[in-house]
């Protein structure tokens, strides 16, 4: 996925960190708006699933690469 609104870069930050920083901008954002979270925090996996499940955001992919996760949010 390449389409997005922004991107926050979350690289070096450990729980919970990456996800109170990503909410952050979230805020900011308009309802359909995507932002694109990069994290090294291989807890931000599940973190990042009970978010979006909680707080009605959508988490469009979640993927895994060369030690750097990649999540699509839509915001709700």
């Amino acid at each position: 996925m390449s389409e997005y609104t922004e991107k926050f870069d979350a690289t070096g930050l450990n729980c919970p960190l990456p996800i109170l920083r990503s909410k952050k901008v979230l805020t900011k954002m308009n309802s359909g708006d995507v932002l694109y979270v990069i994290s090294t925090d291989s807890g931000s996996v599940k973190d990042f699933d009970a978010f979006c499940k909680q707080t009605g955001n959508e988490l469009l992919e979640s993927s895994e690469a060369e030690g750097k996760y990649h999540y699509y949010i839509k915001k709700a």
